[in-house]
């Protein structure tokens, strides 16, 4: 056992938090906060538990989860949850650490000695799209995913969705497979038409059909196509999740381990989903420390599909990627047939350079989320 002597965040490019907590023996773990375009929020509520979790033991993970989520009166929601993340992540590092196992160890043992992996093609006006995927394609991947569409308008010409078809028709004469992400900026009567659009070409999955606020809907459309719906990285715990599960409009789950509370509550939601036949591909468009979490929960779960993680994804565009930041970056190699392998290294698997991230933290500025603005002044979903 060991008290919390200490727990800091650093704020650092493109758009990533981390977390730092060391006990009195000066035992450390790393977690993730990130939450993309509300870093301030998530920090601010860092500040108010740091003072209050010093002191406390590093071992109870648990205890420490449960006293984040039922003392606060007001709980869940993407800002408390992905603080605690932050915390959780960190915990399960140090005490994985300190017993020299990796977490995966912790959480029951492992399933499986390396997972599927996928990546991200465009930006949000995606274009070069072979040029794109045959580059992913190199690098051994063999699925990727893409935005569906550019930014529409609540009802939009139907010709707005051709380049949506064009596009995955171009991935899939390269013998990959591609995720279709909706991203919540299709509104139903687009939704409909584009899942139709596209489902003779057979996607891997469309994501966020709709936004988690339309359930009904996203229902409705679950019924009328055989695509795959995957969604979740607006969900944040495992009562946000139980009302798709029980409507069966779910296929994949995505839940953001950064934004669900960490590894403890990913761990419950996966098992969760289990029961329902539904298959576990964490959301990950972020750090090196989320990706090595969402590893260690998935090398553990027996519905683990498929996970996301964010090489060369477009918003780390000349900035700091998910080899930056550890001191062994060979373990983000995809190997043959687009899989990693499972670290098993104690903690989280990977080796945070301190140094460069503090030096990095140095007046790094929180990402703004961007924006869309309709041809009539309107704001559209981005």
């Amino acid at each position: 056992m060991g008290k919390i002597a200490s727990i800091e965040y650093f704020r650092v490019p493109p758009r990533w938090l981390f977390v730092k907590i060391t006990d009195e023996d000066g035992n450390v773990g790393w977690g993730e906060a990130s939450l993309e375009g509300h870093t301030q929020a998530v920090e601010g509520c860092l500040d108010a538990w740091i003072e209050r979790y010093i002191g406390y033991e590093a071992d109870e993970i648990e205890h420490i989860w449960q006293m984040c989520w039922r003392t606060s009166f007001y709980r869940g929601g993407p800002v408390f949850m992905s603080a605690l993340a932050g915390l959780d992540i960190a915990l399960w590092d140090l005490k994985a650490k300190k017993l020299g196992v990796p977490i995966h160890q912790l959480l029951g043992g492992k399933l499986r000695d390396k997972l599927k992996v996928y990546a991200w093609i465009g930006g949000d006006r995606p274009s070069d799209v072979k040029e794109q995927a045959e580059a992913r394609k190199k690098q051994g991947f063999t699925a990727v995913k893409m935005n569906a569409t550019e930014d529409l308008g609540w009802l939009d010409s139907p010709a707005a969705l051709e380049s949506s078809v064009a596009r995955l028709q171009t991935v899939k004469e390269l013998g990959m497979d591609a995720g279709m992400d909706f991203h919540g900026r299709v509104h139903k009567p687009m939704a409909k038409q584009l899942a139709a659009a596209l489902e003779p070409h057979h996607p891997l999955f469309i994501e966020e059909p709709l936004l988690s606020e339309h359930i009904v809907g996203i229902k409705e459309l679950s019924q009328h196509t055989s695509i795959p719906i995957a969604l979740g990285e607006r969900l944040h715990s495992r009562w946000d999740v139980r009302p798709f599960l029980e409507a069966g409009c779910v296929d994949i789950l995505q839940v953001d381990i950064a934004h669900c509370g960490g590894i403890s509550e990913l761990k419950r939601i996966a098992a969760m989903a289990e029961t329902y036949d539904v298959a576990l591909a964490p959301h990950c468009p972020l750090g090196p420390i989320a990706l090595a979490a969402c590893i260690q929960v998935d090398a553990t779960s027996a519905n683990f599909a498929i996970q996301e993680m964010s090489l060369g994804i477009h918003y780390n565009a000349g900035s700091e990627d998910l080899t930056s930041y550890v001191k062994n970056p060979e373990v983000w190699n995809v190997k043959v047939g687009g899989y990693l392998e499972l670290m098993n290294g104690p903690g989280l698997g990977i080796e945070i350079d301190e140094e460069w991230v503090r030096r990095e933290s140095k007046e790094a500025k929180a990402w703004v989320s961007p924006g869309f603005i309709g041809p009539g002044g309107e704001i559209r979903e981005w």
